[in-house]
């Protein structure tokens, strides 16, 4: 049986073992079940730095000049905002034509769990890492990111004599996706772990009061990644749809149960060159950084979230605050890439720009593990298809 049957099964089974669990069975979970879908966590995290360091320096090296790399650089971040765009502006129309928060009360005493932005200069000096080490400590992408880049076109520059850093880099990287095969055997057992509490804690009784507002998220990110990824893979990626989703399917299921672009990054780009036939040096270069910055998914929760806040509190929105929302939630997937509690961040900025009531945010906090699962799984997609797309486009200099 192929892996990805084995995941979708697991994930099925923790779905009904949480149903019937209950709430009730919470603390046992934590004790029994929690443990196991945490570890496998781990052996996840522990990768994802060796992986992300050595793919990228793979990847910006393989790409031969410094001019491709800017060239493949600007085609991704072109793709990776547009989509983002896209997937915003998607959610504020779902928002205003299925209403989640119409009918709906302000609990009392419902506080705003709102988190301060870092300024956009610190964003910028916090990109350049001190110390590459204590990047790699931290597990901060961002400078990881910066950092394999330089030495790959330092690797580059140099030419014939920098061949054994190469070398190592890309026996490093090979041993990294190998790691990575052996730990995806344990994703079935791991993804059962990590679904059933979920579902046990998040029952009928939590959701169906906000039920609205999931079905806006989730039905939203599923006609984006039908509609725009399909789109974007078969016209200016040339591949079909159902090939494409085909094989990024394992990568979406490790996506919707981590919650994590960066946790599922090494399995997408397993999936990606595998089965989508990405080259490494695409692959390895624009995957790691759409983990990052692409945030499809979180984009579209934005918009839907935005508006049900307005409709709880009663305010209507001008068309000068939609454009605001859509321009403040694209460019917040940049601004707030690396930082911890991302997706918090952007819809406190998307509510600050427009001047909307910061406490709406403690509503949707009880089900943003939920919406989590979803909007995860769109933004981990979009990078795949991100990669699919530019491949084809470098298809004309080659």
């Amino acid at each position: 049986m192929h892996l990805s049957y084995k995941i979708l099964i697991g994930m099925v089974l923790g779905v009904i073992a949480g149903l019937v669990a209950g709430p009730t069975s919470a603390p046992l979970l934590k004790v029994w079940v929690t443990p196991v879908g945490t570890i496998f966590i781990n052996l996840i995290k522990m990768i994802i730095v060796p992986v992300v360091l050595a793919s990228l320096i793979v990847g910006a090296a393989a790409l031969g000049d410094i001019k491709k790399l800017g060239r493949v650089g600007a085609k991704i971040m072109g793709f990776y905002l547009l989509t983002t765009a896209f997937a915003v502006s998607f959610g504020l129309f779902l928002g205003t034509i299925m209403q989640p928060g119409k009918g709906l009360v302000v609990p009392a005493g419902a506080k705003a769990a709102a988190k301060t932005a870092p300024p956009i200069s610190d964003v910028l000096v916090n990109l350049i890492p001190t110390n590459a080490f204590v990047a790699m400590e931290k597990a901060d992408m961002l400078q990881i990111i910066v950092f394999a880049i330089f030495i790959g076109i330092g690797i580059t520059m140099v030419g014939e004599r920098a061949k054994p850093v190469a070398d190592f880099f890309d026996g490093l990287a090979e041993v990294t996706y190998k790691i990575i095969d052996v730990i995806m055997q344990l994703a079935p057992i791991g993804v059962f772990a990590l679904i059933m509490p979920v579902v046990a804690v998040n029952g009928p009784k939590v959701l169906l009061p906000l039920a609205t507002v999931i079905a806006a998220v989730y039905i939203g990110c599923i006609i984006h990644m039908v509609v725009i990824y399909s789109g974007a893979v078969s016209i200016l990626g040339g591949m079909g749809p159902v090939r494409f989703f085909k094989g990024i399917f394992p990568a979406m299921l490790v996506a919707f149960s981590t919650c994590s672009s960066s946790a599922t990054l090494p399995v997408n780009m397993k999936c990606t060159q595998e089965n989508l036939g990405v080259n490494k040096d695409i692959a390895s270069f624009c995957l790691p950084l759409g983990a990052t910055v692409n945030m499809d998914g979180t984009a579209l929760y934005q918009g839907v979230c935005a508006l049900f806040v307005a409709q709880i509190y009663g305010i209507d929105l001008s068309m000068g605050q939609y454009l605001t929302i859509v321009l403040t939630g694209t460019l917040a997937s940049i601004g707030t890439a690396g930082v911890p509690g991302a997706g918090l961040i952007m819809l406190t900025l998307v509510l600050q720009s427009v001047g909307l009531p910061l406490e709406g945010i403690a509503l949707i906090a009880g089900i943003d593990r939920v919406l989590d699962m979803i909007r995860t799984t769109v933004n981990i997609t979009g990078d795949a298809a991100g990669c699919v797309v530019v491949q084809k486009s470098e298809a004309n200099y080659n």
